[in-house]
């Protein structure tokens, strides 16, 4: 094998190794902000279902209206 191809493959090595790092930076951000949202999606259904309880507690639908 030629010095010159040598020297290529190794450049292509170094850049290719380069690329995966950037990726891999990437996905590790990604996978916190997925985590994050993950977070926060579970505690708005938790706010939604304790506002639902509270509002059927609240609400007699028997009851008739106080004006009648």
């Amino acid at each position: 094998m030629s010095e010159e191809r040598l020297i290529e493959i190794e450049s292509r090595l170094a850049y290719q190794d380069h690329t995966l790092s950037e990726l891999n930076d990437v996905v590790t951000q990604q996978q916190a902000t997925i985590m994050k949202l993950e977070r926060l999606c579970l505690s708005m259904a938790e706010r939604v279902s304790s506002l639902q309880e509270a509002f059927s507690e609240g609400e007699n639908g028997d009851e008739k209206p106080p004006h009648y």
